[in-house]
């Protein structure tokens, strides 16, 4: 029987609305939903947790929040500002690049443009993605550990990694899930579908999940 995705992600809504929103859907809620916001805190947070950089990209907003502002700022107070993110000087320094090329370049505003994103360095698939999605409206597919997690847990997909996940994904799933499937999944698979042990018996999906590649559960 082919997966219901659709219905899937119906329960997975109920089950997280308790839970904190995935922090780029909590910085638009907060007001920080420009594309170059959406993208700036989408570079914070590589390999940085949502309960850090949430706070890290609030404290770098209130002090600076448009390109012009930011590219004013010193690379050494950018980088104090959103310590300790991982790799965050390195973090700094792109920051204050694409803050500088979006000046230079396009007018002091970042173009809802994904070739124009994704040259800037630090700038992945996912991070153009979530910037479009969520800066621009545009049906784009941001994947991340948990969503690359649990739609193969679930048999929607059969990936190896997270980039073969988006491009499956574009071919399968309803384009109407496209942004909020990162939206859910992300504190589903935080709270609920986690990478080890997950809570199977509290799931509200476990009636249709195979747990695939689930050794042990709760």
């Amino acid at each position: 029987m082919d997966f219901d995705i659709g219905q899937a992600l119906a329960e997975v809504a109920e089950a997280v609305r308790s839970y904190p929103k995935a922090a780029m859907f909590e910085l638009a809620e907060r007001g920080y939903a420009t594309p170059f916001q959406q993208l700036v805190a989408c570079v914070i947070s590589i390999r940085t947790r949502d309960e850090a950089s949430l706070p890290l990209c609030l404290r770098l907003f209130a002090r600076a929040a448009t390109p012009g502002a930011i590219a004013a700022l010193p690379v050494a107070e950018i980088d104090a500002l959103i310590s300790p993110a991982t790799f965050h000087t390195r973090k700094a320094a792109q920051i204050r690049a694409i803050a500088e090329g979006v000046v230079a370049d396009h007018g002091g505003e970042l173009p809802c443009d994904e070739t124009v994103m994704r040259a800037f360095a630090g700038v992945g698939v996912k991070c153009a993605n979530l910037a479009l999605g969520i800066g621009c409206g545009r049906a784009k597919i941001s994947v991340d550990i948990h969503v690359h997690r649990i739609v193969n847990r679930w048999g929607y997909v059969q990936t190896a990694t997270p980039e073969q996940t988006t491009v499956a994904l574009e071919a399968t799933l309803p384009r109407r899930h496209w942004v909020e499937i990162n939206a859910l999944l992300v504190p589903f698979g935080k709270h609920v579908c986690t990478g080890v042990a997950p809570k199977c018996s509290t799931c509200p999906v476990r009636a249709m999940c195979p747990r695939i590649g689930v050794t042990s559960h709760r």
